[in-house]
């Protein structure tokens, strides 16, 4: 349970629906060769394309979860759901059987796994549940509520027993389990399924420990990680995730807390939070933390709701005009349009920064109606923008607040800080900034930092009170801190690190960029750069004048970086015929070296193509990646199979399992439901 998280949350939809549809969806497309292959479908429903029209980040990706999820339904197949939620139910039947028998009275007729009983002394009750360290729902009147589970023993239910009857229950647990085998009504005939379930081999297969670990290991191997390479993933900050911050979210006490027990049961867990709340607070230059937020965006949708209730509690609730710069990030539109604002674009200039005039122009013309402007430091372009104070004052002399994206925090960290540079809220990508892991998509964590004024507006709970958080509002998560077990990783990240390691964490950051984009530059064009010719924490390498000359795109680069060994930098975002390198801090000269070295090999490679000797229609680019099956088959192409596979030699290679896939099929031809084991063989 985590004390609130995180988790993963399943849904589906008739066909009709599938383009509204919040979130990615993977669908079964086909490679260059016709081998199935998986990739993201329906990709134009994305923030990046349909901007405030988009829907995408009314959720956010829990894929580990997902996995762990789905790979227990592996495990464990549809026997053994089944045999496990029977002798949950089992167990269920036998407690409500004793109790009804002693004259309880339960307030339903059917059930699963919950009971609620009426009960005539509460209080003795919880007190002996309380005793035996045992937590029953409590906020029922005259009544409680009890669930189990597939920890649940029979000890535990004979626990129960003497916790609402008294030590001289007399019940034998043998006797009652019976009678329930004999005669159980407890869920309705129309509610139990008699269709088949987990039909597909692989939840029929794996069901020993051995096979589940060679299982998962053929599914790791397919991935190419941060174990084996860096992933220069721009604005998405893919550092280290360190051992020693991993393991405290392993430990029992963290892991099982429910998130609504007694506060006095979570003391431990109050302190970290407060803690770290508290060195939030002091490196962001605000007042105060809300720790609600599940990802990035719900913290972007908590902040900007904070901003609204506060212009509403001024008797200005008419201001929803949101201004958002050209260069933002899809997720800000989208953001704005959930939480019921106009979005007006503001222009940037040929250098890629705000253009103050059209700032000012715009806040004038909606002066009376401007709520905000959402906008990021450095800038999405990978800038630190000089102007960001002038930006901040204007917005505010029209009467709006700033809301400072965080996604660029650690370029920030040490350095400076929102409340410094003039803004009033922001949310904190913890697993980009502050090391939580978010590989293939979550978990993520996206708590805000509000000055003084907007801190009466973040998310509230309705079970929790929220020590030190004097708030109204309702909640943006089920849980009162998110995902709060997670929290222990960023905990220890500040911990260890301290306040001058901080620092130099977003130093060596801003150096490793400026490295790559040094070197690089002659090669491929730096599209942004600040006054003094240097880059912020990522930079973009213009691929288009290349294009136009050769005809080799970024989408080719990106491919033949696999062969590699490398992950694909961001593609065409936040411009299109682009590639955005973020190399983070956590590498070392000798990667970057390594990803310098490629994308200079690469350009060599092109050369070659662009001077005829390797024809545009057959090269290692425009076929990358390659894979193993096509080394072994018949060779047909104007290269070697040596500059195909092993193009940076061949310690420590990466085998892409497919090839290019086919885009256009994977869109045209949606295919969500899993394909038979032998399309993978």
């Amino acid at each position: 349970m985590g004390y609130g998280g995180p988790h993963a949350a399943f849904f589906a939809a008739i066909d009709e629906f599938k383009r509204s549809m919040p979130g990615r969806i993977i669908g079964v497309s086909k490679d260059a060769a016709g081998n199935a292959a998986l990739r993201m479908a329906m990709q134009t429903r994305e923030q990046h394309i349909r901007r405030e029209k988009a829907n995408s980040n009314i959720c956010t990706s829990q894929v580990l979860l997902a996995n762990i999820a789905s790979l227990y339904a592996v495990y464990h197949g549809p026997v053994g759901l089944k045999r496990i939620a029977q002798r949950i139910h089992r167990l269920t039947d036998i407690l409500a059987a004793g109790l009804q028998q002693k004259g309880l009275k339960l307030r339903h007729a059917h059930y699963f796994d919950t009971l609620c009983v009426e009960v005539a002394d509460k209080a003795a009750v919880l007190a002996r549940a309380e005793a035996a360290e045992i937590n029953l729902r409590s906020d029922i009147h005259n009544a409680v509520g009890i669930t189990l589970d597939e920890t649940t023993t029979r000890d535990n239910v004979l626990q129960l027993f003497t916790i609402l009857l008294g030590d001289d229950h007399g019940l034998n647990i043998e006797t009652l389990d019976k009678d329930v085998a004999l005669d159980s009504r407890s869920i309705q005939q129309s509610m139990l399924r008699d269709d088949a379930v987990l039909t597909h081999p692989v939840f029929n297969r794996y069901h020993s420990e051995t096979e589940m670990m060679r299982y998962m290991h053929s599914l790791e191997r397919k991935d190419l990680a941060l174990n084996q390479a860096m992933i220069p993933l721009g604005s998405c900050t893919m550092k280290l995730n360190a051992a020693a911050e991993m393991i405290p979210i392993t430990w029992p006490e963290f892991a099982e807390l429910h998130p609504f027990c007694p506060p006095e049961q979570a003391e431990g867990y109050q302190q970290m939070i407060s803690q770290l709340s508290d060195w939030l607070v002091k490196l962001t230059g605000y007042d105060a933390v809300c720790m609600q937020p599940n990802s990035g965006a719900q913290g972007e949708y908590a902040g900007l709701l904070a901003i609204r209730h506060y212009h509403e509690s001024r008797n200005e609730g008419h201001r929803d005009i949101c201004l958002i710069p050209a260069s933002a990030h899809g997720t800000n539109p989208a953001s704005a349009h959930m939480a019921g604002m106009q979005v007006v674009v503001v222009a940037c200039d040929k250098n890629g920064n705000i253009d103050l005039a059209d700032l000012r122009a715009k806040a004038e013309l909606h002066a009376n109606n401007l709520s905000c402007i959402m906008v990021t430091y450095p800038s999405t372009h990978g800038v630190y923008e000089e102007t960001i104070r002038d930006v901040c004052d204007i917005v505010h002399q029209f009467g709006g607040q700033v809301y400072l994206d965080g996604a660029n925090m650690n370029a920030q960290v040490g350095i400076t800080s929102p409340g410094f540079i003039g803004a009033d809220v922001s949310h904190l990508n913890l697993h980009k900034t502050f090391c939580i892991p978010h590989g293939g998509g979550g978990p993520g964590m996206g708590p805000i930092g509000v000055k003084a004024h907007l801190a009466p507006f973040v998310p509230g709970h309705s079970v929790v009170q929220i020590e030190g958080m004097l708030t109204r509002q309702g909640a943006v998560s089920a849980a009162p801190f998110g995902s709060a077990s997670i929290l222990p990783i960023s905990w220890m990240y500040i911990r260890m690190m301290g306040a001058e390691g901080l620092k130099q964490a977003s130093q060596v950051a801003i150096l490793n960029a400026n490295y790559i984009a040094s070197r690089l530059k002659d090669a491929y064009p730096i599209l942004y750069t600040g006054r003094d010719g240097r880059v912020a924490h990522e930079c973009i390498l213009d691929i288009r004048p290349l294009k136009e000359e050769t005809g080799i795109s970024e989408l080719d680069i990106a491919k033949r970086l696999i062969d590699y060994g490398f992950h694909a930098p961001t593609m065409s975002f936040p411009v299109a015929g682009t590639l955005m390198v973020e190399p983070t801090e956590s590498e070392g000269k000798a990667e970057l070296d390594r990803f310098i070295n490629a994308m200079l090999a690469i350009r060599a490679e092109i050369e070659r193509v662009k001077a005829g000797e390797w024809p545009l229609e057959d090269n290692p680019l425009v076929n990358a990646p390659h894979t193993q099956n096509e080394l072994a088959a018949e060779w047909n192409h104007s290269y070697s199979r040596e500059v195909a596979v092993f193009p940076a030699g061949v310690a420590n290679k990466y085998w892409p399992t497919v090839k290019r896939l086919d885009d256009v099929y994977g869109d045209r031809n949606l295919f969500c439901s899993c394909v038979p084991m032998s399309e993978y063989q």
